[in-house]
């Protein structure tokens, strides 16, 4: 059974066309990695469905009732959590605090999230616990986004385009993190560039290009379809 379903929908920013009727679903507990060149709508059907760029045709349904057109607030009490490429982060406020801040209950008999679980996932966090986060490092910030949306207990987490600008290292922890919150029962939806990362953590991928979904797989069936990379995820 899907989790989330998206049929014929349609997004615009002002009189542009960004999306152009996307059809898909998300089952329960699965990792979907979201591929295309940039400006092909990854980010705009991401925030289409978090509620940030409202749908102009089309729906977008959560275990059957419909979230389209709803406020982002409403939509993350639902069970829909999401990390903005920009991060975001309360930069007056401490590490612990900005954690505080994005907790909530999550769904009867799921996993609740403890802030103590995400300083396991990032010890770094735990040392700067005090620290505004405004002087965190971009790493840093990306650490403290992930874990404040997963304190909220989401069902589906939509992450977009997590290892921009990170060193090697971080980058690591991170794919490990995605994986860990899979096992974990949380579904995923990751908007990532590097296509070896986006490979190695999903069991599905979708390919957009020109806001529409041009392909859809496996990891392994993408990686025997070398036109679809040549034509929709290769730079010239």
């Amino acid at each position: 059974m899907s989790l989330l379903e998206v049929k014929g929908l349609h997004a615009h920013y002002g009189k542009s066309h960004i999306l152009h009727g996307i059809d898909m679903e998300i089952g329960e507990s699965s990792i979907v990695s979201l591929l295309g060149r940039n400006g092909s709508g990854r980010s705009t059907l991401l925030k289409a469905m978090m509620g940030l760029v409202p749908p102009s045709a089309g729906t977008v349904t959560l275990d059957g009732q419909s979230i389209a057109g709803k406020r982002p607030y409403d939509i993350c009490r639902k069970g829909i959590g999401y990390v903005p490429e920009e991060r975001l982060v309360f930069p007056n406020l401490t590490v612990e605090e900005n954690l505080i801040m994005g907790g909530q209950k999550g769904a009867p008999g799921a996993h609740q999230w403890t802030i103590e679980e995400m300083y396991d996932y990032f010890p770094r966090l735990r040392e700067r616990r005090g620290i505004r986060a405004g002087y965190l490092s971009g790493g840093e910030q990306q650490m403290l986004t992930i874990c404040r949306s997963l304190l909220g207990n989401p069902r589906l987490l939509l992450i977009d385009e997590p290892t921009e600008g990170l060193a090697p290292r971080i980058v690591d922890v991170v794919m490990e993190v995605i994986l860990d919150i899979g096992r974990r029962g949380v579904a995923v939806v990751l908007v990532e560039q590097k296509l070896t990362i986006a490979l190695k953590v999903a069991q599905q991928v979708m390919v957009m290009g020109h806001g529409e979904l041009v392909y859809r797989g496996t990891p392994e069936q993408l990686e025997e379809t070398p036109e679809v990379r040549r034509n929709w995820l290769e730079v010239a």
